[in-house]
């Protein structure tokens, strides 16, 4: 895990001091080493901050040259199949100098160019300079666990593992891209390729491109897709149960591997429970972290980790966490360099910080929702087409105007009767929806002025499948993963330089469960996660609470009714300064203490303007 940094140009390089202030402000994804490299004709600059995993030997500092001079790398995370790649590498007549990933990538690059990245499985953002080809290739990870900023014109390229190491470069404006803004509004993230920021944007998920110095153009692919399900009429759930357990062990055993200790998250819950069962196998007094909220009874998971980890003899840690400290929202607006409406980040945070101090790796169970339809929308989604699939549609869209129309923000409910006008059988209703168009142009009366609006934005992002099911994992997997839940992981890690590993995104993993695991095996009206749970009753203990759900989240409702927590957001959204239309805000604080559930959306707004402040954004 590490923090990377590039400029690269068309004409030799002049101005270059940015990019050391750049590095700096990514210190925290890699304390322990750095370096630069910048090549001869000066039109290639690279940095990095290096977080030692693999290989602790200054050997495996990087920037990473070949033996030739011709190529250098900058790597953000790790290959969990290097030593596999390797083995076919050395067979091949190729000699390694380090027992690194990162030299995985360059002999692999050297040897089957580009296609490298079909042999490649892990987590990765990286660059590798190319004197040859007088280019730089740019690829990152299929799921977009490590993250990836560029800003390109007709005769440059940079790019950063944070947007904070591109701030630092007079010549890019940090400007407000006001149809990012919106869809953040709506969705509480932003998606896909673009940045909050006009003119810096993000490489996406399971894509790659190339930079030329030649001629400045800039090329971008998609390297993978998710595959779709195979149609067979004869699964059998026990032979998927056998290639499920398959996997998982050989994704934890894969993710296992370190120089340095490696524990896990252990919250509890299915997926948690699932990889400590596994990890347990393969390590001794394997490390297992649980942290409680003193005072918060309804959102403390520790006795149900507790019994897992007794029944698994790990070396277990229950760490406590004080998350009414206001003091951390400022260093989460510095930190989460693009705004987020996901107060979990608070907990992600301090678990981040706590667990750091006993370990420098930790698996977690990111991504099993997603691909296993574990969300409680999955259910209700499934149960809408059931029940109300044959009420015409054009009936149904009347009941959600009208919901629209007279129903308040944060009326239980109202999401999802605004979503009972979507075609089920081709559309998703985007029930997670913050603030609606009308409400946006409230907020903002700028926002009037987008001509792509958010809507547009998901519409435009929709898997085109005709199971339902698949549909909404596909999309939950391809955005809300992608753009929120690993932000989130990343950002809160990497903040404390602990590195997140999460079994559940493994290659192997993924491609069986959208090619192999029929949406029957997924969810269903009344269930989630069907074939994990089947796996439980084998490797976890009769008493474990299979249909127990548990988000990580903290009591932002209760807060924010009275306290220290409901006068910071005041002070920052009253403020005259703020973005925001006060009425607005004040309607929403009225609502609020009147049952109303807009805890979340008052929290998007303030962190919002927390960011803004701090990065010195502009529109």
């Amino acid at each position: 895990m590490c923090g990377i940094l590039g400029s690269l140009s068309t004409k030799p390089i002049n101005n270059s001091k940015w990019l050391s202030h750049g590095r700096r402000t990514l210190t925290h994804r890699g304390p322990d080493a750095f370096g630069e490299w910048v090549s001869e004709d000066r039109k290639a600059i690279l940095h990095h901050q290096r977080l030692a995993i693999i290989d602790l030997t200054d050997k495996s500092n990087q920037p990473m040259v070949s033996e030739d001079n011709s190529k250098s790398i900058v790597f953000n995370g790790e290959i969990y199949n290097f030593l596999e790649i390797r083995e076919k590498l050395i067979r091949k007549g190729v000699s390694f100098r380090t027992k690194s990933d990162t030299e995985v990538i360059v002999k692999a690059y050297e040897v089957w160019g580009y296609n490298c990245l079909n042999y490649l499985n892990g987590m990765f953002a990286f660059a590798i300079y190319d004197k040859t080809k007088q280019n730089v290739f740019v690829a990152r990870d299929r799921a977009g666990e490590k993250p990836l900023f560029y800003h390109h014109d007709k005769e440059n390229f940079f790019f950063a593992s944070e947007l904070k190491g591109l701030f630092t470069n007079p010549s890019i404006s940090r400007s407000i891209n006001l149809a990012s803004l919106d869809t953040y509004l709506y969705l509480g993230y932003v998606p896909g390729k673009r940045s909050i920021i006009k003119n810096i944007f993000k490489l996406p998920a399971a894509h790659a491109m190339t930079f030329s110095l030649l001629d400045g153009k800039l090329k971008v692919w998609r390297y993978w897709s998710a595959p779709k399900l195979e149609f067979e009429q004869n699964y059998k759930k026990e032979d998927l149960l056998e290639q499920l357990e398959i996997l998982m062990r050989n994704s934890v055993k894969r993710q296992m591997i370190a120089d340095v200790p490696v524990g896990v998250l252990l919250s509890g819950g299915v997926d948690s429970s699932l990889i400590t069962a596994l990890a347990s196998n393969l390590r001794k007094n394997l490390k297992t972290f649980t942290v409680k909220m003193p005072g918060q009874t309804k959102l403390d998971e520790s006795k149900h980790a507790l019994m897992i980890a007794n029944y698994f003899s790990t070396d277990h840690h229950e760490l406590e966490a004080e998350p009414t400290d206001i003091d951390c929202l400022p260093k989460l607006a510095y930190f989460y360099d693009e705004p987020m409406a996901d107060s979990s980040m608070i907990p992600t945070y301090l678990v981040s910080k706590l667990v750091s101090d006993h370990c420098k790796v930790v698996l977690g169970g990111d991504g099993g929702d997603e691909i296993f339809g574990g969300y409680g929308h999955h259910s209700r989604l499934l149960w809408m087409k059931s029940r109300l699939g044959k009420i015409p549609l054009g009936f149904r869209a009347l009941v959600s105007k009208t919901s629209k129309k007279f129903l308040p923000l944060g009326f239980k409910g109202r999401n999802w009767l605004e979503g009972l006008g979507t075609d089920l059988d081709n559309d998703l209703p985007i029930i997670g929806n913050f603030f609606d168009r009308q409400s946006r142009q409230s907020l903002l009366p700028l926002l009037r002025d987008v001509k792509y609006p958010a809507e547009q934005i998901v519409l435009d992002n929709l898997p085109i499948t005709d199971d339902l099911l698949q549909r909404a994992t596909r999309m939950d997997f391809e955005n809300y993963l992608t753009d929120d839940i690993l932000v989130k992981v990343d950002r809160a890690s990497m903040a404390n330089s602990l590195e997140v590993r999460a079994p559940f995104l493994d290659r192997e993993l993924i491609e069986f469960a959208f090619s192999r695991v029929p949406s029957w095996l997924k969810a269903s009206k009344i269930e989630k996660k069907i074939l994990p749970k089947y796996l439980t009753e084998k490797l976890l203990p009769v008493e474990f609470d299979r249909k127990r759900k548990q988000g990580f989240s903290i009591p932002l409702s209760q807060w924010l009714k009275s306290g220290p927590f409901r006068d910071y957001f005041q002070d920052v959204l009253m403020d005259r300064d703020c973005t925001f239309d006060r009425y607005f805000i004040d309607k929403l604080f009225k609502s609020l203490d009147s049952g109303r559930a807009n805890s979340e959306r008052l929290f998007a707004l303030m962190i919002f303007e927390l960011w803004k402040k701090e990065h010195k954004i502009y529109f």
